[in-house]
Formats: structure tokens, C-alpha cells, sequence
């Protein structure tokens, strides 16, 4: 399948033909969307500003998070669903989420902290019970002070009092968004990044389509739709906003989450492990391994800047490094030891004070109401009650407050879906793991508006089996499925471990890059596999600049930060002849690469330092 820059213009004069629906906004929110509405049918177009994932679905913690904090308070509604959506998008895209269990560790020397012993352990339990886990090799367990200290022996000691271990699960976001898009072309849909809506169109007061800007030739058409969802996240507001015809209450109130990597050398941390941050702020922080690096994070403070580039300041920096150097206390973690860092906006919702995984004074249970849990829930396991009557006593808690409701500081992080009186259908809110159940709403309202505005029939797909690209293939046999295709990698030329991890990174897509390392000769500077991925990204993954490899396609930014320096240039020349760039366009590229990557090395800050 081709998906490149050479398919784009005619992408671009696909939209121009009257679509059924016109997405605003491509990362997964309107990717989910996308992929959906293609199968079902409809005949779908997609707009994003920057590259797909570029503006917030990159920058998330990388995991598909079961929002265990959650049941601090027992909010079981959103833990269901959000565990029951983990093992959707795990069925999927079985080639993106992994299952890599969590550590939480308990202190009791820091006042009130989110769980104790006691509490963590009824907390996973339920936990298991939601995620279906129990009495699987994934079911939780507690560990000692002293079983603990054996496996993170550079974890603060003091105050210990064990820990719990249960399922989560890593991610790459920005390649579940990329393979969502590029599904959602194989099936029709036309996608294109780096094109950007500047107006509406109307008939009287309905928004009938966009006027969009391509940003690559400043060229300015006109979109026309049966239907416009815009699915822009934490931009829904300035979207919302280019109707100058009416008042627009805003709905967004994004807050910003910043992450720092180092060397696993600097911060051994043998699993994710999660954390209070033992500044009595009621937030927690994440540490997590991957490809030989620790990355931490997340903070979570307001945010008014610039949506199109939130940077990481000093004072973020500050907030993680007390909190991991307390947390770790042997690290000694400095602004000079961060080889690279992202930050990002949450699309959280006007009256929503809960994001994902911190952040909110969650209040606490009353004693009460914390004894009835804990009654119902051992009856529970006893076969004694239903799990309706579990969730009802869980539905209508008291806090130590009195209070009857939660109060709003309480409220899990939640989407909304609505139509406005212009036609604009808003989807906003929510978090990467809800992302297909909220475009499944968005889709049953959409298939509802085109039966009875323009008498169409459209299909309904099951988008809990409905594979995405590169997920093809058995999700409880993905260990295999690696080796099998690695070994066909192998026989292309490429060593062991590169064979493994691409066919680890791409899922069944590995197979078409292994079939290019046969057929392509190697970049100069790049290896074969390197320029294999590199050839496939061009062709069939839309990219269009060295940051969109370099940042959003594979990991190099990130966590490979030790080569990146001497691959660099090696890509950007071979993107440079891929397109024929001209001297001047190359210096510009390579310009604004260097740029990128001084953000991600923090290096204004680094300087400032000095």
C-alpha cells in the first residue's frame, strides 16, 4: 500500500470530491475515528496540521494504563472500562501493547500517601477481577520490604513497607496512531498531514466543510462534507473557533505532562514502577525501563501557551528530579544526565480535574463506607454477592466529607461527544486508551446523522476484532509470531537482534521491510535494516521530514539517543534524495531537525546552567 508523499496530491484532490465525513485532527482520537468509519463504508477524509501523532499522541507516559489510582476512591466504572478497552486495543494491535507489570512500592514515612499495604492489595485484587487476569500468570502480588529492595536495590529504604505488583501494559502511541491511519487508508479514507483547516464552509448556519491550507505549498482548497467531527484534541476550543457566527463556551481545559529520559546505567530500574511522589501533593510519577534507558515522569499543571510546541522548563525539571532523586536517593540525577525529554498537552475537559494517572485531590473514603467495600468485595470472591451488587455499593460511596457525590476534584478523567447547533460534531477528552470505544459513539451518532439527514445506509463493523495495520495475526500467540517473522528478517540479510526487534516494532508490517532489505541497497551511513525501515517509512508511512522518522516512526529520538547523532545525517541525505530536495530545502530540513533535537536535549536549559 502506498502512502507517501507521492500519494498525497491525489489524497488532497480526493477530499476535494464531496466526502460523507471530514475528520479535523489526526492523532488517535481521529485516527480511531478514521479507521472505523473507512471500514464501515463511508466515504472519509482526514486533515492534520503537523505530521499524525505529532501534537499530543506522542507524548503521552507510553502505556496503555489501567488507572489503578482510580480505586483509591473506587471509581469501578472507569477502571472496567478502561482495563476492558487495554484488552481490546491489545486484540487489535497485539504488536503494540505489551504487557509489562507494574511495581508500586509502599512507604509509610511520607503522611498520607494513595494506598497502604492493606489498601493497595483489596485495590489489585478488584483490579484483577475487572481485568480478568485472576488466576493467570498476570494475577498481582505483594512483595516484602526485603523482596523489593532484591529487585530495585537502588530504591529508596527507608519507610518501606513491601510493595504491589500488578498488569499494565507499555505502548508506543504515536505507532498505534500511524498503523490506525494507515488502515483506515488501505480501506478508502484519504489521510493527509501538514494540512491545516483555516475556516468552515457553510449553507446558511450549517457547516457544510473546511477551507484547509496545505502547509507544504500554501495552496488553500475547499473540503466538502456530508458531516465534520472534529476530533482535535487539545486545539477542539481554537477549532470550534474558527465559527466566528456564534459564541463558543469552551470545553477544554488542557494541562501540560512532561517526561525525562537517562541511561539505564544512571537509574537502574528493573520494571515500571509507580510511585507517590512523598511531596503530599497527591500526584504519582511513573520510572520505566525501555531500550536501555529509565524515562520518568509525569507532571500535570495548566496550561496557556503555545498548544503547537509545550515546552519543558526548569521548573518541570526541578518538580521530577526532587521526586526521583528521593524516590532513588543513590541516583543523583542531575539536568546534564537527561539525554532527551518530551512534554505534552492531556485533552482534558472543562470540570475534569482527574488525568489519566495523577494529578487532584482524589478526597479520601469514609471508614464506613471503606468497611462495606471491604465486606462486599470478600464476598465477592467467596461467591457470595453478584458483582452488580459490588458495583452498586462501590457506585454510592461516602467521602470522609459526608458527602454523598464526588465531589468535582473527584471526577475520572472522562470524553464528550456532542453535535452543535451548526452541525459540528465534537469529540473531545478521554485518554489513548479509550480512544476505539470513543470513536465506536462517535460512529453510532454519525451512522445515525447520515440515515436520517441523507437516507444512507451504512454498515456497522465490530471494531473490538477489527485489526489495524500491521495487527493481523493471533493476539495470545504474539511471542511466536516475533520469531517467525524474524526469521524470515534473518534470511533477508539482517543480524538476529535487528530482525527481532523490527519484527517486534512493525507486527506483520515487519514482513514488507524485510522483503525491501532484499531488494534495496543499504543508505550510505545506514545499515540495511536502518535503511529498510527508513525506505518503508517513505513509502508507505507518510514521511515527509527527518523529525517524522526520527521522532514519531521509530524511537531514535528517544530512546536511542547514543546513535542518533551519527544517523542523523545519514537520513536526512537520504530523505533529501528520496525527494530531490534542493540545496536550500536540505539546509532548511536540516535546520529545523537540529532543533528538534536540542529541545529533546534540553539544551537552552543546559546552558542557562552553565
Amino acid at each position: 500500500m502506498a502512502f507517501s508523499k507521492q500519494t498525497r496530491q491525489e489524497m488532497i484532490q480526493n477530499l476535494q470530491k464531496d466526502l460523507d465525513l471530514l475528520i479535523i485532527g489526526g492523532g488517535i482520537t481521529g485516527a480511531g475515528v478514521a479507521v472505523q468509519a473507512a471500514a464501515s463504508g463511508i466515504k472519509t477524509g482526514l486533515i492534520e496540521m503537523q505530521d499524525f501523532a505529532e501534537g499530543t499522541s506522542s507524548r503521552s507516559t507510553k502505556l496503555v494504563h489501567g488507572g489503578i489510582r482510580y480505586l483509591k476512591t473506587f471509581d469501578v466504572e472507569v477502571v472496567a472500562d478502561t482495563v476492558g478497552e487495554r484488552a481490546v486495543v491489545q486484540q487489535i494491535a497485539p504488536h503494540i501493547p505489551k504487557p509489562d507489570p507494574m511495581l508500586l512500592p509502599i512507604y509509610n514515612d511520607e503522611g498520607p500517601t494513595t494506598f497502604t499495604m492493606f489498601s493497595v492489595k483489596v485495590a489489585m485484587d478488584l483490579y484483577d477481577q475487572l481485568a480478568k487476569v485472576k488466576g493467570t500468570k498476570f494475577e498481582n502480588y505483594t512483595l516484602t520490604p526485603e523482596e523489593v529492595i532484591a529487585r530495585e536495590p537502588h530504591i529508596k529504604k527507608e519507610g518501606l513497607q513491601g510493595a504491589g505488583v500488578y498488569l499494565d501494559f507499555r505502548n508506543n502511541d504515536a505507532r498505534l496512531v500511524i498503523d490506525n491511519i494507515k488502515k483506515a487508508v488501505a480501506d478508502g479514507a484519504s489521510a493527509v498531514s501538514k494540512i491545516k483547516a483555516v475556516g468552515f464552509l457553510y449553507e446558511g448556519d450549517k457547516i457544510v466543510g473546511v477551507k484547509a491550507r496545505d502547509l507544504l505549498t500554501g495552496e488553500t482548497i475547499e473540503i466538502k462534507a456530508k458531516l465534520v467531527i472534529n476530533t482535535s484534541g487539545p486545539w477542539v476550543d481554537k477549532v470550534r473557533n474558527l465559527n466566528f457566527k456564534r459564541a463558543v463556551v469552551p470545553k477544554m481545559r488542557p494541562t501540560k505532562g512532561i517526561h525525562l529520559v537517562v541511561d539505564a546505567k544512571k537509574l537502574s530500574v528493573p520494571q515500571p514502577t509507580y510511585f507517590d511522589t512523598g511531596k503530599h501533593d497527591g500526584r504519582m510519577v511513573f520510572a520505566i525501563p525501555r531500550e536501555n534507558k529509565t524515562y520518568f515522569g509525569t507532571t500535570d499543571t495548566d496550561f496557556q501557551g503555545d498548544f503547537t510546541d509545550p515546552k519543558v522548563t526548569q521548573e518541570d525539571v526541578d518538580y521530577l528530579l526532587e521526586v526521583i532523586n528521593h524516590r532513588y536517593p543513590d541516583a543523583h540525577i542531575t539536568l546534564d544526565d537527561i539525554e532527551a525529554s518530551w512534554a505534552g498537552l492531556r485533552p482534558l475537559l472543562v470540570g475534569n480535574a482527574g488525568s489519566d494517572y495523577n494529578g487532584g485531590d482524589n478526597g479520601t473514603i469514609s471508614d464506613e463506607s471503606f468497611k462495606k467495600v471491604i465486606e462486599t468485595v470478600s464476598e465477592y470472591k467467596e461467591n457470595k454477592v453478584s458483582r452488580e451488587q459490588v458495583e452498586d455499593v462501590l457506585n454510592h460511596l461516602e467521602t470522609s466529607r459526608g458527602e454523598k457525590e464526588l465531589s468535582p476534584s473527584q471526577v475520572s478523567r472522562g470524553s464528550s461527544l456532542v453535535r452543535e447547533e451548526d452541525g459540528l460534531i465534537t469529540l473531545s477528552g478521554g485518554k489513548i486508551t479509550d480512544y476505539r470505544k470513543m470513536a465506536e459513539g462517535a460512529l453510532k451518532l454519525i451512522r445515525q446523522l447520515l440515515a436520517d439527514e441523507y437516507q444512507m445506509t451504512v454498515k456497522e463493523i465490530d471494531s473490538k476484532t477489527y485489526s489495524i495495520s500491521g495487527g493481523d495475526f493471533d493476539p495470545t500467540k504474539v511471542e511466536e509470531t516475533v520469531e517467525k517473522n524474524a526469521q524470515i528478517g534473518i534470511e533477508a540479510g539482517l543480524t538476529k537482534e535487528e530482525a527481532a526487534y523490527i519484527a517486534d516494532f512493525y507486527g506483520t508490517n515487519s514482513l514488507k521491510i524485510f522483503e525491501l532489505a532484499k531488494t534495496i541497497e543499504a543508505y550510505p551511513g545506514l545499515s540495511l535494516a536502518e535503511s529498510a525501515r527508513l525506505r518503508y517509512g517513505l513509502e508507505e508511512e507518510m514521511v515527509l521530514t527527518p523529525a517524522d522518522y526520527l521522532v514519531r516512526r521509530t524511537n531514535h529520538m528517544l530512546f536511542e539517543r547514543d546513535s542518533l547523532d551519527q544517523i542523523k545525517q545519514p537520513v536526512l541525505d537520504a530523505i533529501a534524495d528520496y525527494f530531490d530536495w534542493s540545496e536550500e530545502e536540505k539546509a532548511k530540513q536540516a535546520s529545523e531537525l537540529e532543533e528538534v533535537i536540542a529541545e529533546s536535549d534540553l539544551k537552552n536549559l543546559k546552558e542557562e546552567a552553565r
